[in-house]
């Protein structure tokens, strides 16, 4: 998993004891599930189901706003060459160019 980390993660991050903490603290902040009399088989939501839920959620809301970025970051970006190749931005073309190489 460590590859796929996010930037600034210290380097403890994964290891057992911190992974464990994480976890221990996950079940401890998640509200236990009301069990629900039924018949037998039916499946009954656990802590981790609940866990995994919500954390799902929180990622997919992480990664729609990274996508948003992303696309406003592009539309920008096209905005910009169509200025350039237009030859309205001769004027800020060196600008730009030290903005890109920093």
């Amino acid at each position: 998993i460590k590859p796929f980390a996010e930037p600034g993660r210290p380097p403890d991050w994964f290891s057992q004891k911190h992974c464990a903490s994480q976890y221990s603290e996950l079940l401890e902040t998640t509200e236990t599930p009301k069990r629900k009399r039924g018949e037998k088989g039916e499946v009954v939501e656990t802590v981790e189901d609940v866990i995994v839920r919500k954390l799902t959620a929180e990622r997919v809301e992480e990664l729609k706003k990274i996508i948003k970025e992303t696309q406003e970051k592009y539309r920008q970006l096209k905005r910009d060459a169509e200025l350039i190749q237009a030859g309205h931005m001769d004027n800020r073309l060196e600008e730009l160019c030290n903005e890109i190489m920093m």
